[in-house]
């Protein structure tokens, strides 16, 4: 378990993911530069954004704002990028990932990630992304929002497992399962909208676990991720709540505490669900 912001979890090819970073769906372009910029002077190492969030080069303009005015250097940070499903033939996949090398102005991509799983759409696109990884051009390579079927079949005919399997997940959306599974397979998940994009604020539950331990009902949820090893990628566009997200290791959840969060679960989404939705274009 992770026990500062830039603290990391080792992957299974051996390469160091921070295990708390920053996620930047639907911020627009022309802010993004300035949000990332200032996670990364707050403290916050890994940056997460995609093609279809339509702001990868406001994260590239960031990332050389903040190399800029801090000591850092490039292999100080750690971003990903995904491929969106129009571009899950090898060839659209190869183009893609050197379009968002382009975008974000960087010589590698440290995490690419297929973005959805779609209708078996994505052995193809694997394949490339082995190929870019197996020529050092990405670090790592993963997918999101696969289930156990997606995995199963993805091992079937994968050269390299994946090392990250990006999903939604929160106290009503656990997937105990699928968690097992990755557990198994030395896949690291990693939790999207893990604040459930807001719908937790009010859970009464929750807040008097926060009000015992002088915390918000944001950072209860997010240390409950640090202390089951799923890696978070909260979103925040105010350097206030950047660092009250950050703000979760100086306590700790008890068993007691972490059973009631656990029991929350309702397999309730706020998002697509992978079985039934392949986002064709």
């Amino acid at each position: 378990m992770i026990q500062h912001l830039q603290d990391t979890i080792t992957l299974n090819n051996g390469l160091q993911m921070p295990g708390m970073g920053l996620g930047v769906f639907q911020v627009e372009n022309d802010t993004t530069a300035e949000i990332v910029k200032n996670s990364i002077e707050v403290g916050y190492r890994s940056i997460d954004t995609a093609a279809i969030y339509g702001n990868e080069a406001g994260v590239g303009e960031g990332i050389r704002r903040a190399l800029a005015s801090t000591d850092l250097q490039r292999t100080d940070l750690f971003i990903t990028s995904k491929v969106w499903n129009d571009n899950l033939s090898y060839e659209e996949t190869i183009a893609a990932y050197e379009e968002s090398l382009e975008k974000l102005g960087l010589d590698y991509i440290d995490l690419y990630l297929i973005h959805w799983p779609g209708k078996n759409k994505y052995a193809e696109s694997w394949k490339a992304l082995e190929d870019l990884y197996e020529q050092g051009k990405i670090k790592a390579i993963g997918v999101c929002n696969f289930t156990i079927a997606h995995l199963q079949d993805l091992l079937t005919f994968a050269r390299v497992i994946p090392v990250i399997n990006q999903v939604e997940f929160h106290p009503r959306l656990q997937q105990t399962e699928l968690q097992a599974f990755c557990q198994e397979h030395h896949i690291q998940l990693e939790a999207w909208a893990p604040l459930m994009q807001g719908g937790l604020m009010d859970n009464e539950t929750i807040a008097s676990i926060a009000e015992k331990h002088g915390k918000t009902i944001a950072q209860i949820i997010l240390r409950w991720d640090i202390q089951q090893g799923v890696i978070t990628i909260p979103k925040s566009v105010r350097i206030e709540r950047m660092r009250e997200n950050a703000a979760i290791f100086d306590f700790t959840l008890s068993d007691e505490e972490m059973d009631i969060l656990n029991k929350m679960n309702e397999e309730h989404r706020v998002g697509p669900n992978p079985n039934d939705f392949d986002f064709a274009l």
